[in-house]
């Protein structure tokens, strides 16, 4: 099965366009876990871990993906990256697809180590092991398609997919790419039209190719052109909730039979037990819980739009 058709069907499965985006920050990590361990690197990464893991336990059976960004991992040396490893790996083994957001943009034998590391295959003399075996990653077109295309030929071998930054959620975007090309056009229009060709021949049942794009959910009116110039491109869409993207905003961003994007929220999920709409519901200890029920908020306000 196409992966884009395996992430549409667990979407449709769970009824649910969330991804919850795993970026754990130490000290936002509640005190009853970090008291349990030392203070150094590896009792952080044991935080790290446990944090996660809880709510992955809390969240599986109604959010179908998970997306880690490695530079909340990154920071703490090697011991962070044996906790985005293992966040990776309890994911999987409790059925979500993983989304490894790590916006890699180098070319030729460099983009294929990247893609080797989180995609495909790494060679040790006559064996071959998947390192990080995520199912998607983001990359950052910039550079073109050489920094592209070792990732497509490992998402075609290996059944895997990508997410290409075209129009990204944060304000400074527009300095790049809303720049306006000798037609007229905006740079992402651009590459949008060309994700949508990069992404051709990896085209599943639903008509969505592995070979996906991120659009932010701030930038509405963008949403809703990049769904006509690209209309077999799936879409990630960050920005809902502490970015100030909108339900009502990112169902332009969806097709008239409701499929075509999967929406990101990370610190309104993982953080909701410090919100103000939950704090006074669930205590630290039940975090957990308050990412639940925050999830479950968060599905029927999309589902209703």
């Amino acid at each position: 099965m196409n992966i884009m058709d395996k992430l549409i069907e667990q979407i449709k499965e769970k009824d649910n366009k969330t991804v919850i985006g795993l970026d754990p920050r130490y000290e936002m990590i509640p005190e009853c876990i970090k008291s349990k361990y030392p203070k150094n690197l590896i009792g952080v990464s044991e935080a790290i871990i446990e944090f996660n893991k809880k709510l992955i336990d809390a969240t599986y059976d109604i959010i179908p993906a998970v997306k880690p960004q490695i530079a909340f991992y990154e920071m703490y040396g090697l011991e962070g990256i044996r906790a985005f490893k293992e966040t990776c790996e309890y994911a999987k083994e409790k059925g979500m697809l993983v989304i490894a957001d790590i916006k890699r943009g180098d070319i030729g034998t460099t983009a294929k180590a990247y893609s080797n590391a989180f995609l495909g295959k790494t060679k040790i003399e006559e064996k071959e092991i998947g390192i990080y075996d995520v199912d998607f990653v983001t990359l950052n077109p910039y550079m073109g398609i050489d920094s592209i295309k070792p990732f497509i030929e490992d998402c075609e071998k290996y059944n895997k997919g990508v997410f290409i930054l075209i129009k990204t959620s944060n304000p400074s975007s527009k300095e790049i790419q809303d720049l306006k090309l000798e037609d007229g056009e905006e740079l992402y229009t651009k590459v949008a039209q060309l994700v949508e060709k990069w992404g051709e021949n990896l085209r599943g049942k639903y008509g969505y190719s592995s070979i996906s794009a991120v659009v932010g959910a701030t930038y509405p009116k963008e949403l809703q052109n990049l769904r006509k110039i690209a209309p077999h491109t799936f879409f990630l869409i960050p920005g809902y909730g502490a970015q100030g993207g909108k339900a009502k905003d990112i169902a332009l961003g969806f097709d008239k039979n409701g499929i075509g994007g999967i929406v990101n929220s990370s610190r309104g999920l993982i953080y909701a037990y410090k919100s103000d709409l939950w704090k006074t519901k669930y205590t630290e200890e039940e975090f957990a819980e308050a990412t639940r029920a925050e999830a479950i908020r968060m599905k029927e306000e999309l589902r209703a739009i």
